[in-house]
């Protein structure tokens, strides 16, 4: 068992509401001196940077996830880890039936870039990704499974998208093993006031600029034995589904 310094929900310059510095190079380069050791990229609705990001992480020795933040139908965030980069980008293809369109206001919303491991920009995403899509958070959780996704609530301590704020409290159905919080100071207090206790509780910092990024404070202890990456991912979202 080895400590794993993580950071699971950070935001490139493909999210709107992202600094246009937050390329993938760049997060994985502070990461690298934040001391972190297994980062997953999760913009809102799309892995269109994961490729990107996991080039320029193999540069710093960082264990690069592939994930997304999407928005369900009852405007609640919940992210979603892939075990693979192709897993990943196969999902994407098939969540554009599920997102309702409206094109970018950059005026307003900010840039969505797609961008290369050099920082170099080969597209932009036409259309909105921080609107809600037209899956229920049930429907959401099954279909991201079937593309082997571990997925858990974003930031429940927080009143913007929070599964709490918005539901009234976390529901039986679907039942998620692993919960988010933003706030690392307020874990015993949601876990008493939600009897949380034996669900995976994970600290992340949903950073949409460089320096928000965690430092290496928040860890999990996985067995890598015979160590790849690929193994610390595959026993990483066992963890979150806990299986």
């Amino acid at each position: 068992m080895n400590k794993y310094f993580y950071d699971l929900h950070i935001h490139s310059c493909l999210s709107p509401c992202a600094e246009n510095d937050m390329t993938p190079a760049n997060i994985a380069g502070m990461a690298s001196l934040c001391g972190l050791n297994i980062v997953a990229l999760t913009d809102h609705n799309s892995t269109k940077n994961c490729r990107a990001f996991f080039a320029a992480a193999k540069k710093h020795g960082i264990i690069p996830v592939a994930g997304m933040e999407m928005t369900t139908a009852e405007d609640v965030h919940i992210v979603a880890l892939f075990p693979t980069l192709e897993a990943a980008e196969e999902f994407d293809r098939e969540y554009q039936k599920y997102r309702v369109l409206y094109k970018n206001r950059t005026d307003i919303f900010g840039d969505q870039l797609i961008v290369d491991e050099n920082d170099n920009i080969v597209g932009e995403e036409e259309n909105l990704l921080i609107n809600a899509s037209t899956l229920s958070i049930p429907e959401a959780k099954k279909l991201l499974e079937n593309y082997g996704a571990a997925v858990f609530p974003a930031h429940i301590d927080r009143e913007e998208n929070g599964i709490i704020a918005m539901l009234g409290g976390i529901p039986d159905e679907p039942y998620f093993p692993c919960l988010e919080i933003n706030d690392g100071s307020k874990k015993d207090e949601y876990i008493n006031n939600y009897s949380l206790e034996n669900r995976l509780i994970l600290t992340d910092s949903d950073a949409h600029r460089l320096w928000e990024i965690n430092e290496a404070e928040n860890f999990l202890l996985i067995d890598d034995e015979p160590y790849s990456s690929a193994l610390v991912r595959e026993k990483l979202l066992k963890m979150i589904k806990n299986i």
